[in-house]
């Protein structure tokens, strides 16, 4: 297998001397589709920002492409990562201009701008909904712009937080179809945060159970799912009885 694109070691994240994040070593590889799943304060978010460069751990190391990350580098490595929330935080304008605030930032020429945003505007199906204020938007559409809004950044990562969890059912599984698509187009790696089983097995190729802030198993989804270690059986069995 090629280096991997992140890898983690020694890792400790503490708040008021109680442990958030606890993990020795973990790697993640480009193009894969990880899915994180574990109870409430289990640390997922905490491994997001963590992997997406937004909040340095206490103590350890990440390594970002071969390179270790550092103060001085965070903030270019940053430059290939996108994130999108379970809010849609869109600006207070058009769904055009939140599409294309990305490039704009990093002054690419209008022209490139104007085919960009019309190119992800299309590939998320709102290209019609381009004028429009992103305020009047269904939650639905304010996550499909808050999509393209991230690929049009052409990211080597794709970090995603619950981002389908306030979404009716219907909308849920056109909107997984389309960001699956694109993904596996992209050869996008992704880190997808959810607390839906469902997601999880439709949308992942690998899962990592997060239990007490450590990784407790990792591995392809099926096999986590199908097989559970002791560590994550009782929170996967629930789960499992629950569908059943």
């Amino acid at each position: 297998m090629n280096k991997p694109l992140f890898n983690l070691e020694n890792i400790e994240i503490k708040a008021r001397d109680k442990k958030i994040l606890s993990i020795p070593s973990f790697d993640l590889h480009e193009g894969e589709i990880l899915g994180v799943m574990g109870p409430n304060g289990a640390g997922k978010s905490t491994l997001l920002k963590t992997l997406a460069l937004l909040e340095p751990p206490d103590s350890g190391s990440i390594t970002f492409q071969g390179q270790t990350v550092s103060d001085s580098s965070a903030l270019i490595m940053r430059r290939k990562i996108a994130v999108a929330l379970q809010q849609s935080l869109l600006l207070d304008t058009s769904v055009y201009q939140n599409v294309a605030v990305g490039l704009k930032i990093r002054n690419r020429p209008r022209k490139e701008i104007k085919e960009q945003v019309a190119y992800w505007l299309d590939v998320f199906k709102i290209g019609h909904l381009a004028k429009k204020h992103a305020y009047h938007l269904s939650g639905g559409e304010a996550q499909r712009v808050n999509l393209a809004r991230a690929m049009i950044l052409r990211p080597q990562v794709l970090f995603l937080d619950e981002p389908f969890s306030a979404l009716d059912f219907p909308t849920k599984v056109q909107l997984l179809k389309d960001i699956k698509n694109v993904v596996e187009e992209t050869n996008t790696t992704t880190i997808f945060i959810s607390h839906d089983l469902m997601e999880i097995k439709y949308f992942t190729n690998r899962l990592a159970i997060l239990i007490g802030g450590e990784i407790k198993q990792y591995g392809p989804t099926e096999e986590v799912l199908s097989f559970p270690n002791s560590a994550s059986s009782t929170f996967i069995g629930e789960w499992n009885h629950l569908l059943s």
